[in-house]
């Protein structure tokens, strides 16, 4: 419960301080600050998933390729076994 009070106070200082900072309305009028900030984040944020979506399919490709060769050695022993049992 404290965590949801705590998000939401949050939440609601981030909108106030985005708010436009007019005389006739509250806020800090940060808006054009955090506009700002996104526009050079996002790519940054862009490069950083697609470096880590890089690293997954390359693991995710060694884990294929073990599991294949883990296929192979179990046919090639069931092979040999049933050419040991003949």
């Amino acid at each position: 419960m404290k965590s949801l009070i705590i998000g939401l106070l949050i939440i609601g200082a981030a909108i106030f301080a985005v708010l436009p900072a007019a005389p006739d309305s509250f806020g800090l009028g940060w808006g054009d600050d955090v506009l700002a900030f996104l526009r050079g984040g996002i790519p940054v944020v862009a490069i950083l998933i697609g470096i880590i979506a890089i690293f997954i399919g390359i693991a995710d490709m060694k884990d294929r390729a073990e599991a294949r060769a883990e296929a192979r050695a179990e046919a090639q022993k069931e092979d040999e076994n049933k050419n040991q049992a003949s």
